[in-house]
């Protein structure tokens, strides 16, 4: 690889943009494709597939073998709240190579013992999202999952800030909708509060924490993807 080349491809990784690297098989000719410019590159729709997928691969084009090296931001799921749910949750979601934080002041709970192997932020939400870890953009999930305002609210206000491509708060649609007027108050637009996925999850009927959980998660992942969709006009 080019020393320049590598040079672009550690740029977009450092500041957690994708980017496709395409490789001619046969001549070994290299060329960086930037997440913003594949729209308007030659192979947008194999790129768009290959980004979508997250995978690398081999593809032809023009009676040609290419491959495809995709370089994806790791996906960052942060847990507010060291809860039942959370606990299903965080192992769940490690199996999906989502790195895998939470974040909850009440020390009683976010115990290493409840959480053995996942990092845990014992600090208020807005204290611990203004540091650099874990720090928010659009490749990262945030799900409040407290119920308490005063722990869930700022988490979903730094989300909707920084763009988060997911953004799920656990309550009932009439807590929903005390959420959504104090974020009004706060001043978000209605389509700000539209972002959140609220009850949180698919609806599959879950009653467990390991259900819901689960439903939590197949909601990420649909979001994800049609997310990296979204981003290749």
């Amino acid at each position: 690889m080019r020393a320049d080349t590598l040079a672009q491809l550690n740029a977009e990784r450092a500041a957690r943009r994708a980017a496709i690297l395409v490789t001619d098989v046969a001549d070994g000719h290299q060329r960086l494709v930037r997440e913003a410019d594949i729209a308007a590159d030659p192979l947008s729709e194999t790129l768009t597939a290959h980004l979508v997928s997250g995978k690398s691969g081999l593809a032809a084009a023009e009676g040609r073998q290419l491959f495809l090296t995709v370089q994806v931001p790791p996906v960052r799921l942060v847990v507010i709240g060291a809860v039942h749910i959370s606990q299903a949750l965080a192992p769940m979601a490690a199996g999906l190579d989502l790195a895998v934080t939470v974040i909850d002041p009440r020390t009683a709970f976010a115990t290493p013992d409840r959480f053995p192997g996942v990092p845990l932020v014992a600090e208020w939400p807005e204290a611990a999202l203004a540091g650099p870890v874990p720090a928010l953009d659009r490749y990262c999930a945030v799900a409040a999952l407290t119920h308490d305002p005063k722990i869930d609210d700022p988490a979903l206000i730094a989300a909707l800030r920084a763009g988060c491509f997911y953004v799920g708060a656990l309550g009932s649609r009439k807590t929903h909708a005390s959420r959504v007027a104090r974020l009004g108050a706060a001043g978000f637009t209605p389509d700000d509060s539209a972002r959140i996925h609220a009850p949180i999850g698919l609806d599959i009927g879950a009653v467990s924490p390991a259900e819901i959980a689960l439903s939590i998660l197949a909601q990420i992942v649909a979001t994800l993807r049609r997310e990296r969709i979204r981003a290749v006009p």
